[in-house]
């Protein structure tokens, strides 16, 4: 890791901008799987869809990883990967089956 990446400064306002989307995220969909415990899955799947599409969550937690990353040193390492790509590239993500 760069030096300059051992410590990150987001300034107050962009980390407040940050926390209230994931705020957002995360207390909604707790709510929503309280609400549904004892409804069937099929409702709390479709709801939990409806809402991720709806609310633009998957723009939401993009704008969180920006506001995140724009503070660091994007310089490239000798593998030709900065600090987050490096820290990126191991994530097994979701796939179909």
């Amino acid at each position: 890791m760069l030096d300059t990446n051992k410590e990150i400064i987001i300034p107050g306002e962009s980390a407040l901008e940050a926390l209230a989307e994931i705020e957002f995220i995360l207390i909604s969909l707790h709510k929503m799987g309280s609400y549904y415990s004892d409804k069937p899955i099929a409702d709390y799947q479709r709801a939990t869809t409806d809402f991720i599409d709806n609310e633009k969550v998957t723009q939401k937690l993009a704008k969180v990883r920006r506001i995140l990353s724009e503070s660091f040193d994007n310089t490239l390492g000798e593998d030709d990967m900065d600090d987050i790509e490096r820290r990126m590239e191991n994530i097994e993500f979701w796939k179909p089956e």
